[in-house]
Parts: C-alpha cells; structure tokens; sequence
C-alpha cells in the first residue's frame, strides 16, 4: 500500500543490519524530515499500518518529507526484535542517514510511540526536533522515555479514549 505513485522504497544500513524504509515529498521544498515508528513488531505491526500511512501523509500534507522504516525482523529489514531498545537505536539511526542536518520530526503508534520516546530523549541535546507525534502510547505495557520540559510543547499525544489495549489514564 503507497500513499501515491511517487512513494520511494529504499533501504539504508542499521545496527541489525538492512532496514527496510519508504519515503514521500511534499510538493516543494520540505520543511523538514519527518520519521515514523510503527505499532508492536509482534503483532503484525509495520510500517504499512493504517495509523503510520495516515500519518505520513498528514506530514506530507504539512510540508514535511516523510519516512517509514520496518523495525528489525519486519519485512525486509534485518535482525530480531529487541523490546524497544534496538528499535529506539534504529529509529536514532535512520534519522541520522535521511536527515543528517536540518529540522526533524519524530512520530510513533502504539509500540512505535513509546519507541518514539526513547528516540527523542536520544536526539533531543542536537536541538533539531521540532515535532513530535504519540498516538495511542503504550505507556501502561512499555516505559516511555521521560520528555525534556521543553518538549512538551512540540508535543502531540492523541490518544483515545476508550482504548481498551491502554487505559487513557496511563497515558
């Protein structure tokens, strides 16, 4: 499933080894990168999830460069699950090979959002995140990392509210 024809797949080299990725333009100059985590790799979460696609295409539709990535043992990508902890590092890894420099987003579902987290607390001292997107945090099943004061207010959760995977509450 491609948001449009012009969605490119790609691979790029992680900690595990390949990682499977797709990425979409804006029409004009982006505003920046925008890299997404997808839901629980063993649950039959991917990087083609409905949540992650809608997602990328809110960020497209924004002005924001999009990517997926498939954590490792997903799809193309190489390696095994890893509790969130690879998966953080991988997250870390892909935004340091399609965003190098300049402003960045970071956004997850589920599994992906408190994956999400971690990857924040590890780049947040670069100073380029500019967005971040947490939708249904599974923060009563996973520890998401604690979010320095200053990013909170660049800080998106939505989460619903009769969830009944995590209680809203939690989150």
């Amino acid at each position: 499933s491609v948001l449009n024809a012009q969605t490119e797949r790609f691979t790029l080299t992680g900690l595990a080894g390949v990682i499977e990725a797709l990425r979409d333009r804006p029409a004009g100059t982006p505003k920046g990168v925008a890299v997404i985590a997808h839901p629980h790799p063993l649950f039959s979460g991917t990087m083609d999830n409905k949540v992650v696609q809608t997602l990328a295409r809110a960020f497209v539709q924004s002005g924001w460069e999009s990517i997926r990535f498939n954590f490792r043992g997903v799809g193309a990508s190489a390696g095994v699950y890893d509790a969130g902890q690879g998966e953080a590092l991988d997250m870390v890894e892909v935004v340091r090979q399609v965003a190098a420099q300049g402003p960045v987003a970071l956004a997850g579902f589920s599994f992906g959002a408190f994956v999400t987290t971690h990857a924040v607390q590890a780049l947040w001292d670069e100073g380029r995140v500019q967005k971040i997107v947490l939708v249904g945090t599974a923060a009563s099943r996973f520890d998401p990392a604690p979010l320095p004061a200053a990013a909170h207010e660049r800080t998106l959760v939505l989460h619903g509210e009769k969830d009944d995977t995590v209680p809203l509450q939690s989150v």
